[in-house]
């Protein structure tokens, strides 16, 4: 339904944050080559080969326009989140569905992710791009506390679990920006973690007390008992 309902403009929803995209990738390359002051919005306007009055009709300034940019660098780590099976460790599934991202990531979208990347990097010394990692940053912490609350049998807006899941969200915030200055820096990807995810899990263990990053037992089944059943369901 929401990709076929109109806007104000007639615009499909899902046209326009097709898009929307397409004005973040190019305000990015730009903020990247020549820095956000150095560029305006008809730059941008004329970099997508659109008019400027439509630049602003989707965006609120040329700062925001790396918004959708952003938040799409965090995508895979949200959809990670969403799916991960209780029967499974953090560095178990995460290098599960590192694999399977790795054989589906399409050029483009490995594209965006560099310059996600870039922008996290300006986000450093620009405010507005500081606003909006941290705005998708904050969508991250969301999601952990539906993802712990179901883990630890608890509800979303217990006070344990909202510590937890912004405790988690602030380590991998921490995290991303140091691979993602690593590998703009040219540091080797083996250099900064481990092919397991380990050093991501670790950080969450330690983060939540040991709380959140192991497999759960349901039902005071063994833990691998649940990570069979979850395998002939498919996981």
């Amino acid at each position: 339904m929401a990709s076929t309902e109109r806007s104000r403009g007639g615009m499909s929803e899902q046209r326009r944050r097709r898009v929307r995209l397409e004005i973040s990738r190019e305000a990015a390359r730009l903020f990247w080559a020549q820095g956000v002051d150095g560029t305006s919005g008809d730059q941008i306007a004329e970099a997508v080969g659109l008019s400027t009055r439509t630049i602003w009709r989707h965006f609120r300034s040329k700062e925001s326009c790396a918004e959708p940019i952003v938040a799409q660098s965090v995508e895979w780590e949200l959809a990670s989140l969403r799916s991960w099976p209780l029967h499974r460790s953090l560095e178990e599934h995460f290098a599960t569905e590192a694999k399977r991202f790795v054989s589906e990531i399409s050029p483009l979208e490995q594209a965006d992710a560099g310059l996600g990347i870039k922008m996290m990097r300006l986000a450093e010394t620009e405010p507005a791009l500081r606003t909006a990692w941290l705005m998708a940053c904050d969508q991250v912490e969301h999601e952990l506390a539906g993802v712990i609350a179901t883990r630890l049998g608890r509800k979303p807006d217990d006070l344990e679990v909202r510590l937890h899941a912004a405790a988690t969200g602030a380590s991998l915030r921490v995290i991303n920006e140091y691979v993602g200055a690593g590998l703009l820096d040219g540091a080797d990807p083996r250099e900064l973690g481990d092919e397991n995810f380990a050093f991501i899990a670790d950080a969450v263990r330690t983060a939540t007390g040991g709380a959140v990053g192991d497999p759960v037992h349901v039902d005071g089944a063994p833990a691998d008992a649940d990570k069979a059943a979850g395998d002939r369901q498919g996981f």
